[in-house]
């Protein structure tokens, strides 16, 4: 078997665990673990001048990774990653600043890049590349002479080709795009968006969607065995009997959060027959602290946590508990086998991953309802949740109200379905799918 090679902006360091263990670490764990592959990227390390890659073997897994300067994590990742490409991939236009200065640094980290990873691959190599750090990898590594099966996986939405236009040279990297010989969305729409993108400018390279999947039947088995762990079982006694609300995201302004809890807000004051009888446990660890807009989102929630609170609280209870540091996922896991409603009401997102692992988690006898917006990818999947517009606050508040007074035959109805649907999803594993789709181009 071929070795996989994976490219991404960060690389999980080697046994990675609980809190540490990213979103694609997780995703990418069945595709690599019966195979020899090599991981390559930024080691999240800072170098002037950076200096030769470090490498890290495993087993049969190899971590390559890259130091950046201070100047390039300013300009390449802080600037043109999150500042320019972040809000035009999900549709916030207004919140786009764009300086040539930082895409030249961009594209010049991914060059540097590519001169590196080249010297370290094989013939018959398949390289995967993933996410819009690295669009401009694809077209360096061409450029460089390497032919191998190269394929891109875009974790977030595309936008329509009239708003994508709005980006300043956008031509440019959709070019890039057209070095892959396969890329990946995932959902639907999202390929159509970017097939028809390309097109516009003649690139044929066939874009297909593969819904990121989850290990439905073991993370049911971590939920159930974390619902009896120390901190799970404190949770629960600090309820005291009250139904939990439970909130699992990063610091993004792209997850709706000052909505949700304006949403949470309007519940108690619409229907006071919740007050007391429910606490919202939002977990929210800050991302990209030095962008500014992340520290203004910060200010902006602390205070409507503290405006809920001050309105709300009673001398023996506290509606709203706000942490913003990371939990271990095993420790998540419990909270969402325990939690009544699981609130996922993002305004934009490829996936989600929090909202299957939510149906996954529960207690098939008693489970919990998902409140889930209809913008977030796992929405085509999940059709138990109940769907809202994030955009709108009181839509959250009917939602959740729905949700806490739903009967348990209901309850269980519409997670069946789900659990259907993540157990036997239409394209099977789906990185396994991509790889085999990416083999036959």
């Amino acid at each position: 078997m071929a070795r996989l090679v994976i490219v991404s902006n960060r690389v999980p360091p080697p046994h990675t665990r609980g809190a540490q263990a990213g979103g694609l670490a997780v995703a990418l764990k069945d595709a690599l673990r019966r195979r020899e592959a090599m991981w390559f990227g930024w080691s999240g390390e800072l170098a002037d001048p950076p200096g030769a890659p470090h490498s890290v073997t495993v087993g049969r897994h190899r971590y390559v990774t890259l130091d950046l300067t201070p100047d390039e994590e300013r300009l390449y990742y802080t600037g043109y990653s999150n500042g320019t490409l972040w809000p035009m991939l999900h549709y916030r236009v207004g919140l786009l600043e764009f300086r040539r200065e930082e895409e030249e640094a961009w594209r010049a980290v991914n060059e540097r890049f590519a001169r590196r990873l080249l010297p370290l691959l094989r013939p018959d190599d398949i390289i995967w590349v993933h996410d819009f750090h690295l669009i401009p990898l694809l077209r360096s590594l061409r450029d460089l002479g390497a032919q191998q099966r190269l394929g891109f996986f875009l974790h977030v939405p595309f936008p329509p080709p009239a708003l994508f236009a709005a980006l300043p040279r956008s031509e440019a990297l959709l070019r890039d795009l057209g070095a892959a010989d396969l890329i990946g969305m995932q959902t639907q729409g999202d390929a159509m968006h970017l097939s028809a993108a390309l097109a516009e400018f003649g690139i044929e390279t066939p874009v297909g969607a593969y819904p990121v999947g989850i290990d439905t039947a073991g993370f049911s088995r971590t939920a159930a065995t974390a619902l009896t762990k120390r901190e799970t079982t404190r949770l629960i006694a600090s309820l005291e009997g009250r139904s939990l609300i439970l909130g699992v995201d990063r610091l993004d302004y792209s997850k709706g959060l000052p909505h949700r809890l304006r949403g949470y807000g309007a519940l108690l004051r619409r229907f006071p027959e919740h007050r007391k009888r429910v606490t919202f446990l939002q977990t929210a660890p800050v991302s990209r602290g030095q962008v500014a807009q992340y520290r203004a989102l910060r200010r902006e929630l602390d205070e409507l946590v503290g405006r809920i609170n001050g309105e709300h609280a009673e001398f023996d209870w506290m509606p709203l508990r706000w942490l913003t540091r990371p939990l271990a996922r095993s420790l998540l896991a419990g909270f969402l086998r325990h939690a009544r409603v699981g609130l996922v009401t993002p305004l934009r997102d490829g996936m989600n991953l929090v909202a299957k692992e939510f149906v996954a988690s529960q207690d098939p006898e008693d489970p919990g309802v998902l409140v889930l917006s209809r913008f977030a990818g796992a929405a085509a999947e999940l059709s138990g949740a109940l769907l809202v517009n994030p955009h709108d606050p009181e839509d959250i508040t009917e939602a959740l109200h729905q949700a806490l007074t739903m009967p348990l035959a209901e309850r269980r109805e519409r997670w069946q379905g789900d659990w259907q649907a993540l157990s036997n999803p239409p394209g099977g594993n789906w990185a396994q799918a991509f790889l085999e789709r990416l083999m036959r181009n």
